[in-house]
């Protein structure tokens, strides 16, 4: 039976995954600030994974276990603009989005088995230019993929594997974290009052788009059971965003401020 930690196990996305594995033969290491409901073949630990030292307890009590692969699902999301945004907030989503995981796969590397898979759960932003409100956001993502591209020319050379997984919108709770923090913006703003609420529609019109969490789970089912699976899968990427972004500056730039800009219809 292989043995899988996952990080961020107890979120929309985690859940699924957890379950999913499990459900498919594999015990799963379930890590979370929340506690994760007990079932077959999970094991849940407590651990708010931005804190060396509770990574390093949970790290001691598995200590026995070697481990076939480490997937990273955990991750927040916060729209504001990159003045506004309170600092907490802003160190927070790096805590979060980027060294948890650098924590993580520090010390539990020694626990990996030979030739092992390191999972990493980008964006579909990562490559892209960043977005008004989403700047954030998509810099944590991009630095987790720079981090990972790295990662695996180094783990390479002992053996293992780093495969990015680059997801569009999910139906998770994410997607409703993602509305909820514009609408936030909407309230808080006091330089972007004119755009913000024309973001908010935007926003709500686009996250609608998404596909279920179980496809994912589906494919990193496939990652894990594959000898040599590619390094860089994707997932309903949105083709607007793509198009966007392959535009000028200026272009990019003329566009959004003019989208943003709208007055709403009168109804």
């Amino acid at each position: 039976m292989k043995n899988i930690l996952i990080t961020g196990a107890s979120g929309g996305m985690g859940k699924v995954v957890t379950n999913y594995l499990a459900d498919q033969g594999m015990h799963i290491y379930a890590l979370d600030i929340k506690p994760l409901e007990e079932a077959e073949n999970v094991t849940s630990f407590i651990c708010d994974l931005t804190k060396k030292d509770e990574v390093k307890r949970v790290k001691e009590e598995l200590k026995d276990i070697k481990f076939d692969a480490i997937i990273h699902l955990v991750g927040t999301y916060k729209m504001d603009s990159l003045i506004e945004i309170p600092e907490e907030s802003f160190r927070k989503i790096f805590d979060i989005n980027f060294h948890s995981i650098y924590l993580v796969n520090k010390y539990f590397f020694e626990l990996l088995n030979p030739n092992s898979k390191i999972v990493m759960i980008s964006s579909e932003l990562a490559p892209l230019d960043p977005l008004p409100f989403n700047g954030l956001y998509s810099l944590t993502k991009s630095l987790l993929e720079q981090y990972a591209v790295s990662l695996r020319q180094e783990l390479n050379l002992l053996g293992h594997q780093v495969i990015i997984v680059r997801p569009g919108a999910i139906a998770t709770g994410m997607i409703d974290e993602s509305v909820s923090s514009v609408k936030e913006m909407v309230k808080d703003t006091k330089l972007y009052q004119e755009y913000v609420a024309n973001f908010c529609r935007i926003v709500e019109a686009n996250e609608s788009k998404t596909v279920e969490p179980i496809k994912i789970a589906k494919l990193i089912n496939k990652v894990l059971r594959k000898k040599k699976p590619k390094l860089l899968y994707s997932l309903n990427r949105n083709p607007k965003l793509i198009l966007l972004s392959m535009l000028p500056k200026r272009t990019q730039l003329w566009i959004i401020k003019k989208m943003l800009s709208k007055k709403e219809k009168q109804r």
